[in-house]
């Protein structure tokens, strides 16, 4: 069986693996498709492409778009991008100036707190990538303030937490029709973030998203168990959206997501791959 990751991190964003380093790895799990979604950039995708064509690896082009939403957290994934696309960089432009002036506010609440964090220990963090919360909660491990990066969001950095500090500032059709206006295919991260109160309530909302032009749902998740994959699933075929899947493996900033499987939960068949190029030729 064909198996693909459709939503990974490198160095360009706030993963630990660098765009080459995260197709070598690839090839030896065993995938014969990979996709680059960092946040926010698209930086990462030259030399992946490069390394996915030396591995003869299937590569496509991503991204990932922080969208802002009134309940849990809401993420846009584009594939098959043009990265030329003059409309998506504007946005990427702003979204990551959102990005960057957000870390100054974090750090700052850190210190009211009592950490002595700075900007510069992060940058070294960041290894030049674009620095974001996954970094910083990666300091806080280092530095023995708390175990793991799990616990420094619950502590300190979710939304709602004592150092949290907004970002996001595209709304849901902003972000779909930049994916859109970039030739690519929008699709729904991580639907279980959302924190729909149930079934119903996550319907509504992929329904609304449908109407603006979403074409796929990330069913097949790391966090995802058996039974919610089924309602992702379920739900993708009653609106004819392409169902996808990806581990959104970090490297060292998630050390319990492994690349292709996730916590061991995880086979995403490559049938997400051939869903997702009929959904760009349709376009």
């Amino acid at each position: 069986m064909k198996l693909c990751d459709l939503h990974t991190h490198t160095t360009a964003s706030d993963g630990s693996d660098t765009p080459e380093e995260l197709i070598v790895l690839a090839k030896k799990a065993g995938l014969s498709a990979i996709s680059i979604t960092d946040h926010d950039t698209t930086a990462g995708l030259p030399m992946g492409r490069q390394t996915a064509k030396r591995e003869d690896m299937e590569f496509i082009p991503g991204v990932e778009l922080s969208v802002s939403f009134p309940k849990g957290n809401m993420h846009l994934l584009g594939y098959f991008i043009n990265e030329g696309s003059d409309a998506l960089h504007e946005v990427l432009k702003r979204v990551q100036k959102a990005r960057a002036d957000r870390n100054p506010r974090i750090i700052e609440r850190l210190q009211t707190l009592g950490i002595p964090i700075t900007m510069q220990a992060i940058e070294e963090i960041a290894l030049g990538g674009q620095i974001g919360r996954p970094h910083i909660a990666r300091f806080l491990v280092e530095r023995g303030y708390v175990k793991s990066v799990g616990q420094a969001f619950d502590k300190y950095l979710k939304k709602g937490g004592p150092a949290y500090a907004p970002k996001s500032i595209l709304s849901p059709q902003e972000a779909i029709e930049t994916v859109r206006k970039a030739q690519g295919v929008p699709v729904l991260a991580h639907p279980f973030s959302l924190m729909a109160k149930d079934k119903q309530e996550l319907e509504q909302i992929v329904s609304g998203l449908k109407a603006q032009g979403l074409m796929g749902i990330e069913c097949y998740y790391s966090e995802h168990d058996e039974g919610f994959t089924a309602t992702c699933l379920e739900i993708s075929k009653k609106y004819d959206l392409v169902a996808t899947g990806g581990s959104d493996y970090h490297g060292k900033a998630k050390p319990y997501i492994k690349l292709g499987r996730g916590k061991g939960n995880l086979r995403i068949p490559y049938s997400c791959v051939e869903a997702l190029k009929a959904a760009r030729d349709a376009l």
